[in-house]
């Protein structure tokens, strides 16, 4: 199937007998694939007398294209490198690999996942060769002490990302979201495997809307938009997945030895809920109160009742309050 999306990936018409000679199958096995490429939501037109095409065409991830704009710096940082047409969710596949072996400078992305996971087990709507769906595995022998404040320390990373492929006006909200003008473009899911007062590895999950269709609105139960509408007209996918794993990796080369401390000015630059009325959603509560700041492991300080308290990641959700 993929080899025939690839082919129908320039957007323009091509007739079954085409495609039948170009993958040397029959024409009923050309209808099989097509049938099949239904099932992943792809955009296909067909006409009598012209074929098939994907209606404006996709613009494909590619391994070569990616590792290649990789800088000498980082690239010896990746073991490996994978691009998936379809997977359950990038973060799954990089949580089993490091539960098996130590995958430590591993990445894995996908055209399209089944299913996405986003925080407190939210999905993440992933449909095919829209977005950008990727999870880099990373090791620290410290435990969780040395990763405190890396998804917003990640955030920041992929805010810079976006920034050389000529997007602006990105803003962060707290713990770990990208939004442009109050709607969300992307996120960053953290999972851990291993001793967590030793040796551990840490999945970093990113999701970026580049040009999600409008009809995937209905799944998405908030605000939304694309990136693609940000970057400069020549960024590919290709491109931004490139700026953005440069960036996380950069980011990961020097952590151990920085830590959150170096990235909480930047991070407090682009958040755009300092000193807004905001309500924390927990598990079992909820709290309002103003936020004013985050603390040096990353944690959001909330003035409730005129005192300020610091919550932790994990389980909480943040909203501006009407």
């Amino acid at each position: 199937m993929e080899d025939l999306i690839i082919i129908l990936s320039d957007g323009v018409f091509h007739s079954g007998e085409d495609l039948g000679k170009k993958l040397d199958i029959t024409r009923a096995a050309v209808w099989k694939k097509i049938c099949k490429i239904k099932t992943l939501g792809i955009p296909l037109e067909s006409k009598k007398g012209l074929g098939y095409r994907i209606i404006g065409g996709l613009d494909l991830l590619k391994k070569e294209d990616i590792y290649d704009n990789l800088s000498t710096i980082v690239k010896p940082l990746v073991s490996n490198l994978e691009v998936l047409s379809t997977t359950t969710s990038t973060n799954t596949l990089a949580r089993k690999n490091a539960e098996n072996f130590d995958s430590s400078g591993s990445i894995i992305l996908a055209e399209a996942q089944t299913d996405g996971r986003g925080r407190r087990g939210k999905s993440w709507i992933s449909p095919y060769g829209c977005n950008l769906y990727l999870s880099i595995v990373w090791g620290f022998s410290g435990g969780i002490q040395e990763i405190e404040g890396l998804s917003l320390a990640t955030a920041c990373s992929v805010l810079k990302g976006l920034e050389k492929c000529g997007a602006d006006n990105i803003e962060l909200k707290w713990p770990n979201d990208l939004m442009h003008k109050k709607k969300k473009i992307g996120g960053i899911l953290l999972e851990i495997v291993g001793d967590p007062s030793g040796y551990c590895q840490v999945i970093i999950g990113v999701g970026i809307n580049i040009n999600m269709p409008k009809i995937n609105s209905k799944q998405i139960d908030r605000e939304w938009t694309n990136t693609k509408k940000l970057l400069n007209p020549e960024v590919s996918r290709n491109d931004l997945a490139t700026k953005i794993i440069e960036q996380i990796l950069l980011l990961l080369l020097e952590y151990k030895k920085s830590g959150f401390s170096s990235y909480k000015d930047e991070w407090l630059m682009y958040d755009n809920s300092i000193g807004k009325k905001v309500k924390l959603i927990m598990v079992n509560n909820t709290v309002e109160g103003v936020v004013r700041g985050i603390d040096s492991s990353g944690g959001l300080i909330l003035e409730v009742g005129g005192i300020e308290k610091t919550f932790s990641g994990g389980e909480i959700s943040l909203r501006e309050c009407e």
